[in-house]
Formats: C-alpha cells, sequence, structure tokens
C-alpha cells in the first residue's frame, strides 16, 4: 500500500474519466488558524493570487511496490537504482490530468492563454484575482497578520468539483499557512522578521551545558565525555574507506548555520590530526556559504558538531556540505531538494512559495542569482539534524514532500534525518491540544517531520549511563535531551515495518489513550534507529563544550552506513539506497544493539518506553557495523 496521510484528503490518487458536471466536494480545509496569526480583513477582490494548482503524479499508487523492488533485501531486483530520467518520467502527471484541470478552468470562464503548464507538468500557474480564484474554489480569501507583523493571504477551506478533486493534489494560496515566516517587503539583512529554519532557536538544534574544564580522551570517561574512541568502541568501527573515488557522503546545513574552520582545526589537531586544515567540499545552494559574521553556538555548534565527527568517522573520503539558502532569505528542506533534483524546482514538483524561500530575492539584499535547481548531485547518504514539527505543515505539503524522498530512495540515496530533542513533545517542546493545534500545555504528543516520512531513516538517540563503560547497554538519552519519537498522525504505517509496530503495541502497550498519541496501530513510528546523542566534546567557537542531541545521532550514523557502502562499491557492489526495508527484515535481526531502557518523556507524561525489539524511542537500536557489514556485503 502507498503510505498516505491518515486524514481524508485527495493527494495522490488517480481517476478513469469522469464527466465534467460534478458535486462540488472540500478539497483541503483549516481546523484552526496556527498561533501567531489572527484575522484581519477580507482580501481585496481585484487583487491578483498567484493560483498555483498541484497535479496528482502518476503511478503514485505503485512508489511503495517499486521502492521495495530495488529495496527489499529479498528482492531480485535489490539494488538495481533507478536513473533520474526514469523516475521524472514514471511520476509526470497523466495526460487525463492535465487536461481535467485544464478543462475545468477553461470551462470556467478562464482564458486558454492565461492557463500555464509546468516544464515538467507537474504544476498548473495561473494569475486570477481574488474574486475569479473565489469563485472557482467557492471560497473566501481572507488577510491575516503575524505577531512579527507579516501578512498572509489564506482560505478557511475551498471546494472542487469531484471529477477534478481526484487530479488535484493542493492548491495554493489556500489553507496553507508559513512553515517559516521569512521577512517582509520593508524587511533586510538577516535582522528583520526572517525565521527559517537554520536560525538559532528555530526548529532541532542541538543543546550545550557549556565548556569544558580538561578533555579526558579515555574510554573509561565516555560517560562523560563523547569522543571518537567512545564512537568506535560502541559500534565496533573498524574501517578505513578505499572506494573514496566512488563513494560520497552528504551533510545539509541552513544558513547562518555555519562552521568554523577555526573549530575544525581546533578539533581535528586533538582527534584526527591529519584532517588539520582540511575543510568539507562545499555545495552552495542559493548563495549559502560559511558565514562568520554571526558567531556563537546558536550560530556554529550545529554544523561545528555534525563536520567534526562526519569528517573524521569516514576520512579519508570527503564530506560534501550542502550549504543552503542565503544570509536573508533562508531556505526550507525544499530548496534543498530542488537542488539535488531538477524535477522539484520551483514549481515543479514541491516548492510553495509560501512555506519555501524564492530565488532571485524579490526584495533585494539576499542572493540575487537563479535558483539552484539540479545543481547538485546527491551523495549515497545525506544526513539532516533539521526538523519542523508535523503539525506546522499542512497534510498535502508533507505527503508531497515525503513522495520526493522516496524517489531519492528509488535513485540509490539513503536519507537521514534527526528524530527530535524533546521526547513525545514536538521541537520548542510544544504539544497540541484536543484539536491538533500547538500549544504549550497541551496533553496530545507532537510527532516531527520529516522524521515521520516512511521515505526516511529516523534516528534517535542513547546514551552512556553514567557510571557505565562502553561494553555495557546504552540506554534512551536522558540527559539534556529526550530521544524524539512516537507515531505520525499523518502517515500509515508502512509494509515494512509493521510487524515491528504490531510487536510492540502487543507485548508492550503504552499507558496512553487515544487522546494523547495516534493509537489506531496504524500509523508510522519512528525512530528507525539510534545513537549516541549525549556528552559529545565539540569545538566551538574556539572551545570545547559539551553537546547533546539527535543533531549528533544522525551524522553518526551516516558516516557508519557511508562506510557500510565503501565496502559494498569497493567489491564493485550498488551503494545500500533506502536501508528500511532491509533493516527491518529478518536478515538484519540482530544487527543492532537493542536499548531496552530509558524513555522520552513530554507533553507531560513519561512517554513511551525503551523495550526489547523495535519500540518508538530508540527504534531498531544503535549500530552494529561489524554485523551490519557482514550483512549487507552477503547482499547483492
Amino acid at each position: 500500500m502507498l503510505f498516505l496521510p491518515l486524514v481524508s484528503l485527495a493527494l495522490l490518487s488517480l481517476a478513469s474519466a469522469e464527466p465534467r458536471i460534478s458535486p462540488l466536494i472540500t478539497h483541503e480545509k483549516r481546523s484552526h488558524i496556527p498561533a501567531g496569526w489572527s484575522h484581519t480583513h477580507r482580501h481585496d477582490p481585484v487583487a491578483v493570487l498567484p493560483l498555483r494548482i498541484g497535479l496528482v503524479q502518476s503511478n503514485m499508487d505503485k512508489l511503495e511496490k517499486l521502492l521495495l523492488d530495488v529495496s527489499g533485501p529479498e528482492s531480485a531486483n535489490y539494488g538495481k537504482h533507478w536513473s533520474a530520467g526514469k523516475v521524472s518520467q514514471t511520476f509526470a502527471p497523466s495526460r487525463e490530468t492535465v487536461d481535467t484541470v485544464r478543462d475545468w478552468l477553461t470551462g470556467s470562464g478562464i482564458e486558454a492563454s492565461r492557463v500555464k503548464l509546468s516544464g515538467a507538468r507537474t504544476w498548473i500557474e495561473l494569475n486570477a484575482t481574488v474574486e475569479e480564484a473565489e469563485r472557482l474554489l467557492n471560497t473566501e480569501y481572507h488577510v491575516y497578520s503575524h505577531t512579527t507583523g507579516k501578512e498572509h493571504v489564506a482560505c478557511d477551506s475551498y471546494k472542487l468539483p469531484e471529477h477534478v478533486s481526484k487530479h488535484v493534489d493542493f492548491i495554493l494560496p489556500s489553507i496553507h499557512f508559513d512553515a517559516v515566516i521569512k521577512r517582509d517587503n520593508n524587511s533586510s539583512g538577516s535582522g528583520g522578521t526572517l525565521s527559517n529554519i537554520g536560525q538559532p532557536g528555530v526548529g532541532l538544534k542541538p543543546k550545550t551545558t557549556g565548556t569544558i574544564g580538561s578533555i579526558i580522551n579515555e574510554l573509561e570517561a565516555c560517560d562523560q565525555q563523547i569522543t571518537l574512541i567512545c564512537l568506535r568502541a560502541l559500534y565496533g568501527i573498524v574501517y578505513v574507506p578505499v572506494a573514496t573515488d566512488r563513494n560520497s557522503y552528504g551533510i545539509v546545513e541552513y544558513t547562518p548555520q555555519a562552521y568554523l574552520q577555526t573549530d575544525l582545526n581546533m578539533f581535528f589537531g586533538n582527534f584526527s590530526p591529519n584532517l588539520v586544515g582540511k575543510s568539507p567540499a562545499m555545495v552552495s545552494v542559493d548563495g549559502g556559504y560559511a558565514q562568520t559574521e554571526y558567531t556563537g553556538f546558536g550560530y556554529n555548534g550545529e554544523s561545528d558538531l555534525d563536520l567534526q565527527y562526519g569528517m573524521s568517522l569516514v576520512d579519508p573520503l570527503p564530506v560534501t556540505l550542502y550549504q543552503t539558502g542565503d544570509m536573508v532569505e533562508g531556505a526550507s528542506f525544499n530548496n534543498f531538494l530542488d537542488a539535488i533534483d531538477g524535477s522539484y524546482c520551483t514549481f515543479e514538483g514541491g516548492d510553495d512559495p509560501y512555506y519555501d524561500s524564492t530565488y532571485p530575492d524579490p526584495y533585494g539584499g539576499g542572493y540575487e542569482g537563479p535558483e539552484d535547481c539540479g545543481t547538485a548531485a546527491p551523495a549515497h547518504v545525506i544526513s539532516t539534524s533539521y526538523g519542523y514539527n508535523e503539525a506546522e505543515l499542512s497534510p498535502a505539503y508533507a505527503a508531497r514532500q515525503c513522495a520526493e524522498y522516496a524517489k531519492l530512495g528509488l535513485m540509490g540515496t539513503t536519507v537521514l534525518y534527526s528524530s527530535g530533542d524533546d521526547g513525545v513533545a514536538g521541537n520548542g517542546n510544544v504539544c497540541l491540544d484536543a484539536n491538533g493545534n500547538e500549544v504549550y500545555g497541551g496533553t496530545r504528543f507532537n510527532p516531527t517531520f520529516p522524521g515521520v516520512c516512511p521515505y526516511v531513516t529516523s534516528v534517535g538517540a542513547t546514551q552512556v549511563n553514567p557510571g557505565a563503560s562502553v561494553t555495557e547497554p546504552e540506554s534512551a538519552c536522558m540527559q539534556v535531551i529526550y530521544s524524539g519519537g512516537g507515531f505520525s498522525n499523518y502517515f500509515a504505517l508502512p509494509s515494512y515495518q509493521a510487524a515491528a509496530v504490531e510487536h510492540y503495541l502487543t507485548a508492550y502497550p503504552p499507558a496512553y489513550s487515544a487522546s494523547q498519541y495516534n493509537a489506531t496501530g496504524k500509523a508510522r513510528g519512528f525512530p528507525d534507529v539510534a545513537a549516541n546523542g549525549a556528552n559529545y566534546v565539540v569545538a566551538v567557537d574556539g572551545e570545547f563544550e559539551l553537546v547533546y542531541g539527535t543533531s549528533a545521532s544522525s551524522p553518526v550514523t551516516g558516516s557508519i552506513l557511508t562506510l557500510v557502502n565503501d565496502a559494498r562499491l569497493a567489491i564493485g557492489k550498488s551503494p545500500i539506497g533506502f536501508i528500511n526495508p532491509t533493516i527491518y527484515s529478518p536478515a538484519f535481526a540482530g544487527a543492532f544493539h537493542d536499548i531496552t531502557t530509558g524513555s522520552n518523556p513530554g507533553c507531560g507524561t513519561n512517554g513511551f518506553n525503551a523495550t526489547p525489539g523495535w519500540d518508538p524511542v530508540t527504534g531498531l537500536g544503535t549500530p552494529n557495523f561489524p554485523q551490519l557489514l557482514a550483512r549487507w556485503l552477503a547482499l547483492p
């Protein structure tokens, strides 16, 4: 089955031909106004709206089956990944879809010359007056104001003819509000109302308890300070890459988050001397660069952490740094996806100007070059230590982006995301109320995104328990941060995970009601795996600090998977690609260190418990590199 949002949305279905005259049905409806926004007034009927109609893509009902065909360990086509061209051709909207939507518009009085089809045939574009849009969509457009002063145009719901609805994912602008608050026309520089995902205090970020008096680089002290020798001992990492000309590992950062070369040199000087003076291979996306205008843990902590450990663990393989977004507009996950997949660029598959940054900068002062579109090759493994809360995004937007991660899996890329640092609460320790609104003091669990997307590998956090050695079992991280985990409110349970989730819910039923989490037993559970996320020694702004977070767990896991790829590529095999069907299979039983203690508190509860087998705290457990290597080498 295809992983669909668990809400009633006609997002990714295909339709046979139907009569053009059909009843109006509600296509999307918003239950509440997001926090920080308030209704101002009805929009001017003669104002112009840039209507963008996202067309249903072909073969989406086959997406899981096609992905499993190249990712399932028992498949005869395991590892036979697709080309980008084949992916684009397979999922392009059908002629029927394009014609149905275009005929509806022209039949409603819109001149054919005004209706434009995007290059990849995935969006229909139309500049319409508010009056025209309201008539087409049977709705009313209103202006809303944010506490930052920004204004936004939206409607509460909209309707489409039934036969048209089956060919449309979603329409913009409509019910959707900003996932990131960008500056308005009067703002300039980084000090306006910018609040993109790379800004300090926004979304998922590592935490610190401050500077370290002295470094204890000894295995006996791994309960106090995690360094490279601790990670190698915990996970059995003994391997030096040899296929460096064929392998690749990418780490994504979002400006203004940036590393300092002096910090890399300081860390390498202590732990990886042969890397002193070396930098990641930077790929600038939409004006991204390693800014030095703003420094401090909030600006340098994430990137310093990711690169110091990522580069060291895969040395001598160069690490690709995808530095995304400029200092003014910033960027979203879709802006990055644009750069590594040309079929996903502006209005070509995923972008929404009300969510994603627009380039060239329409207001001046930012990156004035063209938006990066298919300009960067995707690495075999890509780690991202950032995240939104699932509830901040509409189900339609999340589903469309999630499908893009599946396409990357078809092409052989492993995509990792941190699961979050606030247990069953969302980033910022925000939970949900009974209506699904994000509120402080809420009692309903708040999953993170993209970690809940069933086409990415979500990484939780563990710790070496105080007083314990690296030879003793770890537990779920309960120092400073709690491993993000739980069950999606949008995405259905993927087939590869069904047996693991069923076992957990049957053998260890959570002591919570359906009013607290998605207790249907049919929802995507996360994380998938975990790695240490406590007490990392990181050089930040010229000092060593203790750092915590799934922000560390993801790049460390990515490094281990990159080493597995290296061994496979060295003997002429393919990269491992989308790993979830493989790691949940019986063939990989025992390939992870099972974590059975600890929990992930949040929303006024103790959260879920780590248990034998998969659990929504640490997933399948932490990597056992020798076991993973042997089992992946045994696959075709």
